[in-house]
């Protein structure tokens, strides 16, 4: 009677291996907001550095770790928008006829732009009508709301690629877009 629990040369885990890393597998977008995302950090570390071992927290660095957390989300939608990692219901085009999901796919896409463009638009006029400074800098709150416009505006550029692609490669998948 053995009492190996595994065959030989066999350990019960499924090791997947890493895909090799590309640089035309990522956009400019995922390469600001890491940069913003690394920036967060070292801000979030500063806070807590200051806080917990210094004893007196930073004043500056609650408020600006919440204005780039924004700034992440923001810009991270338009590599959600690139991948097509987005939150959707994708289980009915599964079982839908061809025309009938290609049909709602462009809809959708057309929903997506008219949304990008109109958060785009009102965001550009809050910026343009805020002209009160964050609380703990000298910095125009604007800036702020210029970088969701950026976002926004990113998202808008994706979401009308996307739907070019799909309308001209008549297909309801997520393109491939670099």
């Amino acid at each position: 009677m053995t009492t190996e629990k595994w065959p030989d040369g066999e350990s019960g885990f499924q090791i997947e291996e890493d895909d090799t890393f590309e640089w035309r597998d990522y956009g400019i977008e995922d390469c600001a907001t890491l940069a913003v995302f690394w920036l967060l950090a070292l801000v979030v570390f500063l806070q807590f550095f200051s806080r917990y071992v210094l004893g007196d927290s930073i004043a500056w660095t609650e408020e600006m770790a919440r204005y780039l957390l924004v700034a992440v989300g923001f810009m991270g939608g338009s590599m959600a928008v690139r991948t097509g990692t987005h939150i959707s219901v994708e289980f009915f085009y599964r079982y839908m006829p061809g025309w009938m999901s290609r049909l709602l796919v462009t809809i959708v896409d057309l929903v997506s732009i008219a949304f990008f463009a109109i958060g785009a638009w009102v965001t550009w006029k809050l910026a343009d009508r805020t002209t009160a400074l964050m609380a703990s800098v000298d910095i125009p709150k604007s800036f702020l709301y210029y970088v969701v416009l950026v976002g926004f505006l990113l998202m808008l550029a994706r979401s009308i690629q996307i739907a070019f692609l799909r309308w001209r490669d008549h297909t309801v998948e997520h393109p491939h877009v670099p």
